[in-house]
């Protein structure tokens, strides 16, 4: 671990960082070149005393998961990211396997939109980055842990939990289409891969995704409309855009509704309430 190349490269890349750059406001007292220390770790959702420490070459080694987060929190390049894990004293990440890189284009969208449920997810399903808007539809996916990560793991490992969010008339149109999902990343990355791993876990704990999984269905295209199903709020038909990567290992997902209908009322509220709970209002 190199602390003073560290402690350099996080200085110069957060002063180089606007507010606006990251969707924060300026303020009108603003005096900071460039982004402020609290504002990073807030950002990379660790506290502000532990950043500063690596900013004075005093902190501890952080750890891979630490690192992903700062990568995301000052937008960095994917060059700027193996920099960013080698001078902590790790191997930089295999460009060609999955990542939880996101690139900072995908980043510079998501941060421009508040009005209406966003979020970056990769090939297996997992949610890398997600506004506020999108919390408070599906809940707060930071959390999550390992194969927990996937929403194909979840619907079949978890489908109590995981399925709540789509009406049951959906859910086997919604199953087929993760098998399927799984399968063509499967296809691409190997059985030793995290989809092989996932692939290998829910053989053993159900027989639905086992079925699903012999029909030798592959594909990965994104529903153009869906219904959620919000606890408090009802049904929610909503319109589905995708943004893909040029290798489409990750996809920006943005829901939407037609104007004045009723679904859209019910996301103006989410927008409104961001992450607070509607049942206390």
């Amino acid at each position: 671990m190199d602390r003073d190349a560290l402690a350099d490269f996080l200085l110069r890349r957060r002063q180089e960082l606007k507010p606006s750059d990251v969707g924060l406001s300026e303020g009108p007292r603003r005096r900071t070149s460039g982004l402020r220390r609290e504002e990073v770790a807030m950002l990379a959702a660790m506290s502000a005393d532990y950043y500063a420490r690596l900013e004075q070459r005093r902190g501890p080694q952080p750890s891979v998961q630490m690192l992903s987060s700062l990568s995301r929190a000052l937008r960095l390049t994917p060059d700027e990211r193996d920099y960013l894990y080698r001078v902590s004293g790790h191997s930089a990440p295999d460009r060609a396997v999955f990542s939880d890189y996101v690139a900072p284009s995908l980043l510079r969208v998501i941060d421009r939109l508040s009005d209406t449920p966003a979020f970056v997810v990769s090939v297996l399903d997992e949610v890398l980055v997600q506004n506020d808007a999108a919390r408070a539809l599906f809940g707060d996916a930071s959390a999550r842990k390992g194969m927990e990560r996937s929403g194909i793991y979840r619907w079949f490992a978890r489908p109590e939990e995981e399925r709540r969010i789509y009406p049951v008339r959906d859910h086997e149109r919604h199953g087929r289409t993760l098998a399927a999902s799984l399968r063509a990343a499967h296809g691409t990355w190997g059985p030793t891969s995290r989809a092989g791993e996932i692939e290998q876990a829910l053989r053993a704990v159900s027989p639905e995704f086992v079925d699903y999984w012999e029909d030798h269905e592959v594909r990965r295209r994104f529903e153009d409309r869906k219904t959620v199903v919000h606890p408090d709020l009802g049904e929610i038909e909503v319109d589905c855009q995708a943004l893909l990567t040029p290798d489409e290992s990750q996809a920006l997902i943005v829901l939407t509704a037609a104007p004045g209908s009723e679904a859209a009322s019910r996301l103006d509220l989410l927008r409104v309430l961001g992450t607070q709970t509607i049942r206390s209002s």
